[in-house]
């Protein structure tokens, strides 16, 4: 089957055989007591890569956003979610909200309604919530603007960057994504410390465990009060030796991925214009696709599996406006975009113009 599905952008798998042995896979102890060897090291790596004053591990992004919003709603503060944030990062500012605090939405990467919101509130702080990067609609949020309206404001800004991190980086005009793959801040080359990170590593760096980075005075704080460091097991030595491989696979082969990445992406994106189906406007690896109002998307998934391509279906609400979104990786070769769009044209009953995709070089 060829897979696109897997949200592993760089292709980083970390095989047992490509780690270092440990001598015991978990202290058996909670972080807050003692955390594996190599945390502290890892931990100062990411704080570095993402630009900011210091960066704590976790175990989940679940853990992360469950004891952030918890802090943050002792502050006695306003909370603003961008209405496009991702379920986990949403669990957490549900917690804020059980104890009191108030919460408003606002509509998507949507500046001046956001502005709204923050006129009609008191006098309280505000947190902005958004995820960096949204794969539905192929854009980044508008983070610089969030913080200047939160700042004005004395607030914060919190950006769940799960999807950005180990994609995006500092710009560079001859790198698509940027370099380095610190993630949307940088990207935005932002160094604030009214800005809170919190993201999974499980994606483009394969390991799954999360990191919150900002100012070294909030992650301290966050440190002391986490509860789920007190009654949760921290990251495993097998976690730990993972992501020390991935960062260091990031730093010397890292933009040379990325590079890869984005040609395989704009080949898919190329074919699908030769077949008249509208796609993301954005060069990210996840690539949902909008086909003609014809074409039974559900119908096409289950055809595709067939055919042995394996691509991601979107049900949508009450089974309605199915969509299907295929996620490139750096593993993916040519041939594999050539057969996945000879595959989609098949299963579309959809005409590709002028050669086919498998002619071109």
């Amino acid at each position: 089957m060829l897979d696109f599905t897997s949200a592993l952008y760089l292709g980083l798998d970390h095989a047992s055989r490509c780690l270092p042995e440990w001598d015991r896979l978990t202290l058996g102890k909670p972080a807050a007591l003692e955390a594996p060897p190599g945390t502290s090291s890892m931990e100062g790596k990411l704080a570095t890569l993402m630009g900011c004053e210091r960066a704590l591990l976790a175990t989940s992004t679940l853990h992360l956003f469950w004891d952030l919003f918890a802090l943050l709603a002792k502050a006695k503060v306003n909370i603003f979610l961008d209405a496009g944030s991702y379920p986990i990062v949403r669990w957490g500012v549900e917690r804020a909200a059980c104890s009191g605090t108030l919460v408003k939405t606002f509509r998507q990467h949507d500046t001046n309604d956001l502005k709204k919101a923050l006129a009609t509130a008191d006098g309280k702080p505000p947190v902005v919530v958004a995820d960096g990067y949204c794969p539905g609609c192929g854009r980044l949020a508008p983070i610089t603007e969030y913080l200047a309206q939160a700042t004005a404001r004395d607030g914060f800004v919190v950006v769940d960057d799960s999807q950005a991190l180990g994609i995006f980086g500092k710009p560079a005009r001859w790198a698509p994504y940027g370099t380095g793959g610190g993630g949307s801040m940088q990207r935005a080359s932002l160094n604030s410390d009214r800005l809170i990170v919190g993201s999974s590593l499980a994606k483009a760096f394969g390991v799954p465990v999360a990191v919150l980075a900002g100012s070294a005075a909030l992650v301290d704080e966050y440190e002391r009060q986490s509860a789920t460091r007190v009654h949760c097991s921290p990251p495993s030595s097998a976690v730990i030796a993972a992501l020390d491989r991935a960062l260091a696979i990031n730093r010397w082969h890292g933009d040379a991925l990325r590079m890869k990445l984005a040609l395989r992406v704009s080949r898919f994106r190329r074919g699908l214009r030769r077949l008249g189906v509208v796609a993301t406007p954005s060069l990210f690896p996840v690539q949902p696709i909008t086909l003609p109002k014809h074409v039974d998307a559900q119908k096409v998934h289950a055809e595709l599996r067939e055919r042995g391509v394996d691509a991601v279906l979107h049900r949508g609400e009450r089974g309605k406006n199915a969509q299907i979104s295929f996620v490139v990786t750096a593993r993916h070769g040519r041939s594999d975009i050539d057969r996945a769009l000879a595959n989609l044209a098949d299963a579309s009953r959809l005409k590709m113009e002028g050669r086919t995709i498998l002619e071109r070089s």
